[in-house]
């Protein structure tokens, strides 16, 4: 816990000295009579020694919130150090545990694992703080001394099985560690999902923002929130409309057999050549803004093909007799979709 909370630190403006420290003594409570009797106290004896002991006033503090959130009304800490510290105590239990591969099953969550992916989701959030998950977890993956192959801290999704060194934990028939660990950063964003519905955001447009294997809750929350509002708007609304519409014809197409491949083409007629051009104008601007997460302004290029989008379905006859017109057709709608993905999944959102 000491060593992540020192790699925490820097990301979440806290002194990395004071940070390992706090994260050595912040449990030294938990050994007293005090705590024996009263286990109601812990953290709060932990701020108690600390504070006699002549310990600077941050680590005192982080040992009585380092706990927190203990439930969904419970306040997160907001103190560097106590944040730091608070993040690495949840992150390590998550990740010891789905070491050992004791994760909840159905109702059952007797660590109360839970509260914790939901305690990091919370204190990621109500904090504002710009980081990797899984980098975190590779890392305290690292203290674990559980895996060579992931020193590098990076992720992949789960892929060809690899057999675990001697010396190093027993992983319960789970042999693929880079898969585990997947499946935790899965479990954090279901949690995150719980949280979201809590604040008014659809369980599809939650779905829909969600890219494979992100893990910064930040950003995740900005893509939720930008595309909620967005959908709001008679814009959105049409805009999903003419999505689904070129993504059913795809669809129906592609049941015949195999769907043209390559790029669109320049179209002749004045309604295919308007969306050609304002798809080619549309799409690197999207892909720059959600490179800035800039979701408002993606969403703003986005919504300008609205007008493009109406018109040719209007008046273009997509499934033409000519059959270079009819697959050029379909790669100009292959576009559409290519397109507002960069965005969002929007073959999740019902309506």
């Amino acid at each position: 816990i000491a060593a992540l909370a020192r790699e925490i630190a820097p990301v979440v403006g806290a002194d990395p000295d004071l940070a390992e420290q706090a994260a050595r003594v912040a449990k030294v409570d938990l050994s007293s009579e005090m705590i024996y009797e009263f286990p109601e106290l812990q953290g709060l004896m932990g701020r108690y020694y600390a504070e006699a002991a002549g310990l600077p006033a941050e680590v005192a503090n982080a040992a009585e919130e380092h706990y927190s959130p203990l439930g969904p009304s419970d306040d997160v800490p907001t103190a560097p150090v106590s944040v730091a510290v608070a993040l690495a105590d949840k992150i390590d239990t998550l990740t010891g545990f789905w070491a050992i591969d004791e994760k909840p099953t159905g109702s059952k969550d007797p660590f109360a694992l839970r509260r914790a992916a939901l305690g990091v989701v919370r204190i990621i959030l109500e904090n504002d703080v710009r980081l990797s998950v899984i980098r975190k977890v590779l890392f305290a993956t690292k203290q674990l001394s559980l895996q060579d192959a992931l020193k590098s801290g990076t992720f992949e999704e789960p892929g060809s099985k690899r057999n675990t060194s001697e010396n190093q934990l027993d992983l319960s028939g789970t042999s693929d560690p880079k898969e585990m660990w997947y499946n935790l950063l899965v479990f954090i964003r279901d949690r995150l999902k719980v949280y979201l519905r809590d604040k008014g955001i659809r369980h599809d447009i939650i779905d829909a923002g969600l890219t494979e294997g992100q893990d910064d809750l930040v950003a995740i929350v900005n893509r939720v929130t930008a595309l909620q509002s967005f959908l709001e708007t008679p814009d959105g609304e049409n805009l999903l409309a003419g999505y689904k519409r070129a993504a059913n014809i795809l669809k129906a197409e592609a049941k015949k057999g195999d769907l043209p491949t390559g790029e669109a083409s320049l179209p002749k007629d004045e309604h295919g050549a308007a969306l050609f051009n304002a798809l080619k104008i549309a799409g690197p601007a999207i892909s720059e803004a959600v490179g800035q997460e800039d979701y408002s302004k993606a969403l703003t290029n986005l919504a300008g093909l609205r007008g493009p989008i109406d018109a040719f379905f209007t008046h273009a006859q997509i499934i033409a007799d000519d059959t270079a017109v009819k697959n050029n057709n379909l790669r100009l709608l292959s576009m559409i979709s290519d397109t507002s993905r960069q965005i969002a999944d929007f073959e999740a959102i019902q309506g």
